[in-house]
C-alpha cells in the first residue's frame, strides 16, 4: 500500500504505511510517524525526545462491507525548546475521537440519506457514534445561530410530549431559519434569545405572534420599537371557539328535544367556511335549520362569517374602520361580546398586518416539520440533539430521518 493511498482514500498525510493485516473481518492499516518528523505540539519545534508512545487504533472509510481500522503508535515527546512533555497531534483525526475525520465526512454524508441506526450498521459502529457525529456537526454549524440581520421574526410554541411539554419556537421569516429554540413556554423560555438578541444589536421591525399576553410583555419590553403583528390565524381561532361555546350553552338552554337534535353535530358546520360546505351531504339544509332555529347562534354565524374580511381592505384605514364596524355590531348583536372586547384591546396589532403583511404561518409549517421529524425518529432520548436538529431542519433538502 503506498503513501498517496493513504492520503488519497484514507485523508491521512505525513505518516509512513508499515503493514496490513486482517483481524475477525476487519482491514487493519498500520502506520509510523517518522522521527525526523515529530513537532512540538506546543511550539511547534523540532528539538524534541521520544519519550514513549501509545498505540490507538480509529476507525476509517470502510472497504467494501469491510471495515478498516488505522493503527498509530501515538509519540509522546520532550520539546527542549519550550520543555513541555505532550503526545504530538494528530492531523488525520480528532485526539479525542475513535474514528478519521475522513470517516466522519462520511458518516454525515450518508445520514443525508439513512437513519442513524442504518449508517451505524453500515460502518459497523454504536449508534451512539453517528450521533456523536452528527450532534458535533450540528452544533458546530446551527449551534448559536447569528442574529445581526433579523428583520422580522414569528413567535410560538409547540407541544412535544405528554406532561404539558413545550418548546418554544423563534423564526426568522424572511429566510425561513429557526433562530432560537427555548424550554418550555412564555416570557422565561424567551429570556436567553432576548440576552443574545442584545448582544447582537439586530434591528427587529415586526414580529408575527399570538395574542398571549406573556408574548406582548416580553416583546413590548425587548423590542419596544417593533410592530407587533397578530397572527389572523390564531384570531380565527379564538373566534371558532366563542363560537362553539356559544353553540354548546344554546344547546343546553334548549327546550325542547327536537331543538336539540337540530343543533347537535352542527359545530363543525358552524365553523366551516360557506364554500367548504358539503352539498352531497346535505350540509347546507343542516346548518340553515340550525340558523333558522336559533338568532343569536345565526348572528354569530354570519359576524363569523364576515369577518373574513378584516384581511382583504385595500387599506389600512378601510380595515380599520371595518374593524371598528366589526365590533360595535358584535355588541349590539348582544353574541361574541367578550371576543369583541378581544378585539378592541388588540386592534393596534390586529391592524399592523397592513403595516407588515406577516403570520405565524411559516412557522406553524415549521411545527408539523417538527412534529414529523419528531415522529419518524420516534422520539428524541438527547433533548440538545433534538433542538439542534431543529434549528437545522431548514437546511434539510433530504427525508426526514431521525
Amino acid at each position: 500500500m503506498s503513501t498517496s493511498l493513504l492520503y488519497h482514500a484514507f485523508g491521512i498525510r505525513g505518516y509512513k504505511y508499515v503493514s496490513t493485516h486482517y483481524e475477525s473481518g476487519k482491514v487493519i492499516f498500520r502506520i509510523l510517524k517518522e522521527r525526523t518528523t515529530l513537532r512540538c505540539p506546543q511550539c511547534g519545534s523540532a528539538r524534541v525526545i521520544c519519550k514513549g508512545s501509545v498505540e490507538r487504533s480509529f476507525a476509517a472509510v470502510p472497504i467494501g462491507s469491510k471495515p478498516v481500522r488505522i493503527v498509530l503508535a501515538v509519540q509522546r515527546v520532550l520539546c527542549l525548546a519550550c520543555d513541555v512533555l505532550r503526545q504530538i497531534t494528530i492531523d488525520f483525526a480528532d485526539p479525542r475521537r475513535s474514528y478519521t475525520r475522513q470517516f466522519e465526512r462520511y458518516a454525515l454524508e450518508l445520514s443525508r440519506h439513512m437513519t442513524i441506526k442504518d449508517v451505524a450498521a453500515h460502518l459497523n459502529v454504536s449508534w451512539d457514534v453517528i450521533k456523536d457525529i452528527q450532534k458535533r456537526n450540528l452544533s458546530r454549524r446551527f449551534g448559536r445561530p447569528k442574529l445581526k440581520k433579523l428583520k422580522q421574526i414569528a413567535i410560538d410554541e409547540i407541544s412535544i410530549g405528554k406532561g404539558h411539554r413545550y418548546l418554544t419556537i423563534v423564526l426568522d421569516l424572511l429566510t425561513g431559519a429557526v433562530v432560537f429554540v427555548g424550554d418550555g413556554k412564555g416570557a422565561e423560555a424567551l429570556a436567553p434569545f432576548w440576552r443574545r438578541l442584545k448582544a447582537s444589536k439586530a434591528n427587529v421591525v415586526a414580529v408575527a405572534t399570538d395574542m398571549s399576553p406573556a408574548y406582548i410583555g416580553a416583546i413590548s419590553e425587548h423590542l419596544p420599537n417593533a410592530a407587533m403583528v397578530f397572527d389572523r390565524f390564531h384570531i380565527v381561532k379564538l373566534l371558532n371557539e366563542s363560537l362553539s361555546k356559544l353553540r354548546r350553552a344554546l344547546y343546553h338552554k334548549a327546550l325542547s328535544e327536537k331543538e336539540k337534535n337540530i343543533l347537535k353535530g352542527t359545530r363543525w358546520l358552524l365553523l366551516k367556511n360557506p364554500e367548504n360546505l358539503n352539498a352531497d351531504k346535505s350540509e347546507h339544509v343542516r346548518l340553515n335549520k340550525a340558523l333558522e332555529l336559533n338568532k343569536p347562534l345565526a348572528a354569530a354565524y354570519y359576524l363569523k362569517d364576515d369577518l373574513r374580511q378584516l384581511w382583504q381592505q385595500h387599506s389600512k384605514k378601510q380595515a380599520e374602520d371595518f374593524l371598528n364596524d366589526w365590533i360595535a355590531r358584535a355588541r349590539a348583536s348582544g353574541v361574541l361580546k367578550k371576543f369583541a372586547k378581544t378585539l378592541a384591546r388588540h386592534a393596534a396589532g390586529i391592524l399592523a398586518y397592513y403595516d407588515y403583511p406577516i403570520s405565524t404561518g411559516p412557522l406553524e409549517g415549521t411545527n408539523n416539520k417538527i412534529k414529523t421529524m419528531k415522529r419518524q425518529a420516534y422520539g428524541f432520548r438527547d433533548h440538545e440533539f433534538f433542538k439542534l436538529k431543529i434549528l437545522a431542519l431548514h437546511k434539510a433538502r433530504y427525508a426526514l430521518v431521525g
